[in-house]
This record gives structure tokens, sequence and C-alpha cells, in this order.
């Protein structure tokens, strides 16, 4: 039998949207503590809607729940990024050539990508990039594969915040989402999953490089 997820209370939702939103736009940034107390003051809320929101985001691993430190926004290092890119490497590839070969429309990548060409800043655009690749991948055919990439997809944003903050190089990425959509909308299954898997290479690659032999015996 197959169990139903109890739905979220309204006010914890709401909490976890926000501090989501914080997170991924960079107005929290890696390893800055999140107080309880604090964060239902800015919200109006209760300390309760509160923790269940920061267990939920402790579950996707945009934060860290430690005994002594209490709760802090995730670090982003080379190790986290390249595990969390190498799950999106393994999945989202065939993730798309599924959705090609099963006709999808792609109206939602378009409308995202749309977004993100007219965004006015980087958190906007990061948020609408995110959309964007989660509408390649949803229209697979697999629940279940579709759930495995959401349960990274909050990592990823985290990871490509940072590299943007440190980086800034959504215009070649964007370029590489029109290549992507384009074939997508031809039909090109494998073109497009090839297209997309050097993408998330490539991005991963400059924003975290492996360290050469030298550094490596440093």
């Amino acid at each position: 039998m197959t169990s139903v997820p109890t739905p979220i209370p309204s006010r914890t939702q709401y909490v976890l949207d926000a501090i989501r939103h914080r997170i991924l736009t960079g107005r929290l940034t890696p390893g800055q503590a999140l107080v309880e107390t604090e964060l239902a003051a800015q919200f109006g809320v209760s300390k309760t809607p509160v923790r269940e929101a920061l267990k939920t985001l402790a579950g996707t691993g945009l934060v860290v729940m430690s005994q002594y430190k209490g709760v802090t926004v995730r670090m982003v290092d080379a190790d986290m990024a390249r595990e969390v890119y190498d799950v999106r490497l393994l999945l989202e590839p065939e993730a798309l050539r599924r959705a090609v070969g099963r006709g999808a429309l792609f109206d939602a990548a378009r409308e995202a990508l749309t977004r993100a060409d007219d965004a006015t800043d980087t958190a906007e655009r990061s948020l609408a990039n995110r959309e964007f690749h989660r509408a390649l991948y949803l229209p697979c055919g697999n629940p279940l594969l579709g759930r495995m990439l959401d349960e990274v997809r909050d990592q990823a944003a985290l990871v490509s915040a940072v590299a943007w903050a440190a980086d800034p190089s959504w215009e070649r990425e964007a370029a590489e989402h029109r290549e992507i959509l384009r074939l997508a909308l031809d039909g090109d299954a494998d073109g497009a999953a090839r297209v997309l898997h050097a993408h998330i290479a490539s991005f991963v690659a400059r924003a975290f490089p492996e360290p050469g032999p030298e550094e490596g015996q440093r």
C-alpha cells in the first residue's frame, strides 16, 4: 500500500518557502546561523512552524543541524558540489531524453528561459534557471525519477548561487540553455541529453575545478 505524504501546515509552508528563498537568493549565506526565536519574530509566528520548516530544510540538504552549533545554512565546498552534480549527471540527461521521447511540449521550460533572460537580478535569474531545469526533467514519465531530481535541486541551486557570486557565468549558461531547449523541441532526444550533460559537467568543472597533481600532493 502506498503511503500518502502528510500535508505541511500552512504556516510551516510559509516559513519554509521564505527561508528557502532567502538561502537560494543569497540573503542567507552558507554558514550563517538560523536562530528559531529570531526567525519566528521576523515571520510573526511561533517557534513551532520555524522548527518544523528547519527540519524539512535539513532533509533537503539546505541547512545543517548540529547539537553544538545549532542550525546553519549549509556550507558549499568542492566535495559537496561534485557530489550533488554527480547525481544530476547520472539522472538528469536520461530524464530529458525520456521527456523528449514522450513528445513533451516544454512550455514551462520556454517560460522559465524567458524569465531568466528578462531577470533584473541574480536572485530572480537563479530561481528561473532552477525552474528551467525542472521543466526539462519533470515530463520524463517516471514520477520517482522526477522526485529524486527534486531532492537535489535545492542543493544544486545553492551551489549555483555560491559559484555565481564568485564568477558570474550566467550568459554562457543561458546560451547553453537555449541550445538544449532547441534540440528538445526539435525532437533530438540524444542531442539534447548530450548537450545537457556537457552543460552540467562544465559548470561544476569551472566553479570547482579538480586540484592539479602538485596541489593534490600538498
